[in-house]
């Protein structure tokens, strides 16, 4: 039974290790094609007609072509925060798992004219969840770690986060190093994970490697492996129109 349990633990590690390696699908912009850089949310907007991600790059490129409707479903911007809410409602009914998990998002921010209520944001990110949404995944973990309105429950983060990383989301696989590291003390699983979000574009996970790096606790090969993999993983997702949308 001893064996069998420490098999299965081996198996889990194996996936966990294996998966998410790549960027989840949700993370590249449709236009142009190019994954989004870190922070998403500072390099890119979500539209809440079709819920496409838009790198600021392709945004801005169109503007100056005259083109102010959504760049992937041509729907003309909602110019209120009634009329967005509306659009995400629409997605929501279509089971739309992002448009759950931003609606979530909405009564966690208390946003577009939502008042903030944190179990009704957690029940839509566990329905968005179940749907196969890696952010909500991620969100889920983030406040089960902290304990932000619900129940504190470190095990159910880590498991949700765990799910998120293996769907290609860097944030929740940055955390998974950063909870190993710190709560679990083991350097190595730490590592492993900084590494793969290292060369997926996230620069905590970099400056986590150097750190133990000199610290002794990770190898010379461990960091030029994770500052190459963040130097290809950076200029993979560099375009002249996001140079333009950056300068701006």
């Amino acid at each position: 039974k001893k064996a069998c349990k420490q098999r299965a633990a081996e198996l889990k590690d194996e996936r966990l290790f294996s998966q998410g390696q790549e960027h989840a699908e949700e993370d590249f912009c449709p236009i142009c094609t190019l994954p989004i850089p870190l922070p998403i949310n500072t390099h890119s907007a979500r539209m809440v007609c079709c819920m496409k991600r838009i790198c600021y790059g392709c945004d801005v490129a169109a503007q100056e072509r005259g083109m102010h409707d959504c760049l992937f479903c041509r729907t003309p911007l909602p110019r209120d925060g009634a009329s967005a809410l509306a659009l995400v409602r629409k997605r929501v009914d279509a089971k739309d798992p992002e448009a759950i998990k931003s609606l979530g998002d909405n009564y966690s921010y208390g946003e577009c004219g939502l008042e903030k209520n944190i179990p009704r944001a957690v029940d839509l990110w566990k329905e968005a969840a179940a749907l196969g949404s890696s952010g909500a995944h991620y969100s889920l973990g983030s406040h089960y770690y902290v304990g932000e309105e619900v129940t504190q429950d470190k095990a159910k983060a880590v498991h949700h986060w765990e799910n998120a990383a293996m769907k290609g989301n860097v944030l929740a696989r940055c955390n998974l190093g950063n909870h190993e590291y710190n709560n679990n003390r083991n350097c190595e699983r730490a590592v492993k994970h900084w590494l793969i979000a290292a060369k997926m574009g996230d620069k905590l996970a970099l400056d986590n490697i150097k750190a133990v790096f000199a610290n002794g606790n990770a190898t010379k090969e461990q960091y030029a492996e994770a500052l190459k993999g963040y130097q290809d993983s950076v200029d993979e997702m560099k375009s002249p129109e996001r140079d333009v949308a950056k300068a701006l």
